[in-house]
C-alpha cells in the first residue's frame, strides 16, 4: 500500500485515539455529552468554532469555484465571510450564550420556543433545520470522497482499474483517475471515523478533534501551497502560466465572470452562521463571555490564511490542467493538483490528511447537534416521561446513525452530478434567510411568534421554488447559476423573510410582559 495512504490511515487512527481519550474525561451526563459542561476556554473555542465553519465548501468547493469562475471568488467569499462571521459572533453569539447559560438551553429550538412562547414554532423549525443541515453534510461527504479519489489516482491500478478514455478521433488515453480509491469508499471511511469519535466523546470529542484538525489543515494548507507554487516555478511563474493560457486567463478578472449585484449580494450568505444549529451549540460550550474575544478578533485572519491559498491553487489549476475531461468535475481539482505536483509521498499524505481534517471538523459537530436536537426537541418534549442521562445519550446516538445513513446514500446518488460549491451556497442561503428571526428575537421586543412562523414559511416556500429552478429544472443551453435581477437568490429570500417577520409581528399580539422581562432584563 502506498506511503501516502498509510499516512492518511494513520491520521484517522490519531482521531480515533483522541475520541478514546476524550471519553475518559467524560462526566457521563447529557450536559457534558451535548455541551461539554459549558467549560471551553478562549483558544479551544476559537479553534473549534473555526474548524466547524470550515468544510469541504471552503477548501474543495472554493478551489473548484476559482477554477471555474476565477479570482473574484475570493472577494465574494472570503472577504465577506471574514467580516460578517465575526460581527455575528459578537452581536448574536455572545447574547445567545448568555441566555443559554442562564436558562440551561441545549438547542436553538428550546430558545425560540420560550422566547416566542410557541411550541408550534419549535416543531416547525426542527425539520427545516434538519433538512438544511443535510445538504451541509452532503458537501462534506461528497468533498471527502472526491478529494480522496483525486489524491490517490494511480495508487491502486490493479485493485481499482478504470477503462481508458476514448478520444473523438478514435484513439485512447489512460483515464487520469485510474487506480484511485473510489469516492464511495472514501465517503464511507470518513463517515465511520467521525462517527467513532463522536459516539465516544460527544461534543467534547468533536471540540477536541476540531481544534486538532484546525491546526492540521491550516499547517498542511500552507505546506501544500508552498510545494505547489514551487513545482509550478514560483508565484510569478505560476501566475504567468495562467496569463498565457487561453482557458485560464479570462479568470483573472471579475468582469465577465460575475456582476456587481451578484458580488455585493453575496455578503448575505455569511449571515447563515447566525442560524447554524451546530454553531449555536458550540457557542453554548464557552466558559464565559470573555472566551469569545479571541474568536471575534482572530477568525477573519484565519479565514485569510486558509482561503487565499485555495483560490490561488484553483486559478493555477485552470492554467495547469486546462479543461477537464469526461467523468471529472471541479470538485476533484484540489486532489489532482496535490497528486500531480506534490511528488513526495510523505508530504502528499500530510496534505491529504489536512484537507480531510477540514472536512471532518464540520461533519462531527453537525452529527452531534442533530442528535441533540432530536433528543431534546422531539423525544423529551413529546414523550413527557423522564429519561436517564444514559438513555438521552443513546437516543441521540441512534438518531445520528440514522442521519449518517441517509446522508451517505444521498451523497453517493449525487456525487457525480452535484457541484459542492453550489450545493453549499444553497444550504447557506436557507440559513441566511432565517437570520432575521434570530436577530429579531435578540434585539426587537415586538417580534412575535406569528411573525417568526410567517418568516419560516416564506423562507421554506421561496427557497424550494428557487432551488428547484436552479438545481433541478432543466436549464437552457449556456445558462449558469440562477440570478434574479442580477442578484443572488439569498437577497430575495432573506428580504421576503424579514419583511414577513416585521409585518406579521406588527399585526399580531405582542409577547407578554413576563417574556419581555425575561429576555430583555433591565430594558
Amino acid at each position: 500500500m502506498p506511503i501516502t495512504f498509510w499516512i492518511i490511515l494513520g491520521y484517522f487512527g490519531l482521531l480515533i485515539a483522541l475520541g478514546l481519550i476524550s471519553r475518559s474525561f467524560s462526566k457521563g451526563t447529557s450536559a457534558d455529552f451535548f455541551v461539554v459542561s459549558r467549560n471551553v476556554g478562549p483558544i479551544l473555542l476559537l479553534l473549534s468554532i473555526f474548524g466547524t465553519t470550515m468544510t469541504g465548501f471552503a477548501l474543495v468547493g472554493s478551489t473548484g469555484k476559482a477554477y471555474s469562475t476565477g479570482i473574484g471568488v475570493y472577494g465574494m467569499m472570503a472577504s465577506w465571510s471574514g467580516l460578517v462571521h465575526s460581527a455575528v459572533f459578537f452581536l448574536i453569539g455572545i447574547r445567545l450564550w448568555a441566555v443559554g447559560k442562564k436558562y440551561g438551553y441545549l438547542t436553538q429550538c428550546e430558545y425560540f420556543r420560550e422566547r416566542f412562547e410557541s411550541p408550534r414554532l419549535a416543531y416547525l423549525l426542527f425539520p427545516i433545520l434538519v433538512l438544511l443541515v443535510i445538504p451541509y453534510l452532503l458537501v462534506g461527504v461528497i468533498s471527502a470522497g472526491k478529494f480522496l479519489q483525486g489524491a490517490t489516482a494511480g495508487m491502486f491500478p490493479e485493485m481499482f482499474p478504470i477503462a481508458d478514455l476514448i478520444l473523438p478521433d478514435g484513439s485512447s488515453k489512460p483515464h487520469p483517475l485510474n487506480g484511485s480509491f473510489p469516492a464511495e469508499w472514501g465517503g464511507l471511511l470518513i463517515c465511520l471515523v467521525v462517527l467513532f469519535y463522536v459516539f465516544l466523546g460527544g461534543l467534547r470529542g468533536a471540540v477536541w478533534a476540531n481544534a486538532f484538525q484546525t491546526v492540521v489543515f491550516m499547517g498542511s494548507g500552507i505546506i501544500a501551497f508552498y510545494l505547489i507554487s514551487q513545482r509550478l516555478g514560483g508565484l510569478s511563474a505560476a501566475t504567468q502560466m495562467v496569463v498565457d493560457s487561453d482557458f485560464a486567463s479570462p479568470r483573472l478578472a471579475r468582469e465577465g465572470n460575475m456582476g456587481h449585484l451578484q458580488f455585493f449580494t453575496y455578503c448575505m450568505i455569511p449571515l447563515s452562521v447566525g442560524m447554524f444549529p451546530h454553531l449555536f451549540q458550540h457557542w453554548l460550550t464557552a466558559r464565559s463571555a470573555k472566551s469569545f474575544r479571541l474568536t471575534v478578533v482572530a477568525h477573519p485572519i484565519f479565514i485569510m490564511i486558509v482561503w487565499v491559498p485555495c483560490i490561488l491553487i484553483g486559478m493555477w489549476a485552470a492554467g495547469f490542467l486546462g479543461p477537464l475531461g469526461p467523468g471529472q468535475n471541479p470538485n476533484m481539482v484540489l486532489g489532482r493538483m496535490v497528486n500531480e505536483l506534490v511528488h513526495s509521498p510523505v508530504l502528499s499524505g500530510l496534505v491529504a490528511a489536512g484537507v480531510l481534517a477540514a472536512i471532518m471538523s464540520s461533519l462531527d459537530s453537525q452529527f452531534v447537534c442533530l442528535g441533540t436536537m432530536f433528543t431534546t426537541d422531539i423525544v423529551l418534549r413529546v414523550s413527557k416521561r423522564p429519561y436517564t442521562d444514559a438513555q438521552k445519550i443513546f437516543i441521540g446516538r441512534a438518531f445520528i446513525l440514522l442521519i449518517v445513513a441517509v446522508t451517505y446514500a444521498l451523497a453517493m446518488w449525487l456525487k457525480d452530478s452535484a457541484h459542492v460549491f453550489d450545493l453549499g451556497v444553497w444550504c447557506f442561503t436557507g440559513f441566511s434567510a432565517l437570520f432575521p428571526i434570530v436577530f429579531g428575537a435578540v434585539y426587537w421586543k415586538r417580534t412575535t411568534a406569528a411573525g417568526a412562523i410567517a418568516a419560516v414559511l416564506v423562507t421554506a416556500i421561496t427557497w424550494c421554488i428557487l432551488f428547484y429552478r436552479d438545481m433541478i429544472a432543466t436549464k437552457p443551453p449556456g445558462a449558469d447559476e440562477l440570478l434574479i435581477f442580477g442578484m443572488m437568490p439569498v437577497a430575495i429570500i432573506t428580504g421576503l423573510s424579514a419583511l414577513s417577520l416585521v409585518i406579521v409581528s406588527l399585526l399580531t399580539r405582542p409577547p407578554t410582559k413576563a417574556t419581555v422581562a425575561r429576555f430583555f432584563p433591565g430594558k
